[in-house]
């Protein structure tokens, strides 16, 4: 155990520490963050894969008291360090999967290229890859009795991660805090792409038993037909739909105790910063007017708790770094909301 009678929580972060500024080692710790530096497949904006290290700078200036839970971070937070290898395979790989995404948006056949169906054979190489590297971190925290949650990255890193709280707690649902429902199979060829996690968590992870989607605003026709043909197993709250109940005198607390009705008891949260108003997250891959404020969410999340729902686990994702620091900012507190609910939800 850390001894904290030295320790301010009222003082400036300690760049010296860990995330947050506090000094946690990873064996005193209970909740350990997984940075997954990797945005192969994103299909617009960049700077994903370098989130982890801006969002730990950014944590030294997110004050440590949290009203809701006051005493979490006593518990324990601690990030571990960024594989440098892994960034470096995603860097490999997003150079060749914009050149492939430029190709074949000119209406190229990719058949008629060789170099092109090599590519895109090597990119979904690498999304099994991760896929497997991510399952197998995770796996081993969670085998050490610790809770681990995910901070990526691209939407695509998930999913490992979720295979190994399948096996660890059975059935369970998924709260998706997004812009897009990325109920795409093999989007734009790439079978694990950032658009394809929802699709691939329903297909490949058969203890997931309810997906609620929460703000979604931009989505296709085919995603729209899988969800009505999918109605058991997905409910998606689209932000249209949110806004005109609102509109016509529902309240939002009204939306949120019917979604949170929705879930079963252990529940796991996948949070895409662009499920938010992107005038706090404007640097975001694919940003889409419209959204929650964060006080929205977190409200949605205190309802889960107090509602008996166990947060079994969770990732944050999609939070670029590429234009300024104010996402970097906007995700290291959302960030720390995230782990205080994680502990509160999982008393030791």
């Amino acid at each position: 155990m850390v001894d904290l009678t030295t320790f301010d929580q009222n003082s400036v972060g300690n760049p010296n520490n860990n995330i947050f500024g506090l000094p946690f080692s990873e064996d005193d710790s209970r909740l350990i963050i997984l940075p997954i530096p990797w945005e192969v497949t994103v299909s617009f904006g960049s700077g994903t894969a370098r989130a982890a290290e801006q969002i730990m700078n950014a944590s030294l200036q997110v004050d440590l008291f949290d009203p809701t839970y006051p005493e979490g971070w006593k518990e324990g937070f601690y990030m571990k360090e960024i594989d440098k290898k892994l960034l470096l395979k995603s860097d490999y790989l997003r150079k060749e999967a914009e050149l492939y995404i430029d190709y074949i948006s000119k209406g190229e056949v990719v058949g008629d290229n060789q170099f092109m169906c090599r590519t895109l054979r090597e990119v979904n190489e690498g999304g099994h890859f991760l896929n497997d590297w991510v399952y197998q971190q995770s796996k081993a925290v969670l085998d050490s009795g610790k809770l681990v949650c995910l901070l990526g990255g691209d939407h695509s890193t998930p999913l490992g991660y979720m295979k190994a709280i399948a096996e660890k707690h059975g059935e369970f649902g998924i709260i998706q805090i997004d812009a897009h429902c990325d109920l795409r199979e093999s989007y734009e060829g790439f079978t694990y792409s950032h658009a394809s996690i929802m699709f691939n968590m329903l297909n490949e992870i058969p203890q997931m038993k309810k997906l609620v989607q929460f703000g979604i605003r931009d989505y296709s026709l085919g995603e729209h037909n899988f969800i009505q043909e999918n109605k058991e197993r997905v409910r998606t709250y689209f932000d249209q739909e949110i806004r005109v109940r609102q509109y016509e005198g529902e309240t939002f607390r009204q939306i949120v105790d019917e979604v949170v009705s929705q879930l079963p008891e252990k529940v796991y949260i996948s949070f895409d910063i662009d499920g938010l108003d992107p005038k706090l997250c404007p640097s975001t891959g694919t940003p889409v007017q419209g959204g929650f404020e964060t006080e929205q969410v977190f409200y949605l999340f205190d309802k889960m708790t107090k509602a008996g729902k166990k947060i079994i686990g969770f990732d944050l994702s999609e939070v670029s770094t590429s234009e300024n620091a104010w996402d970097a900012n906007v995700g290291a507190r959302v960030l720390f909301k995230l782990c205080n609910l994680m502990v509160a939800s999982n008393p030791a």
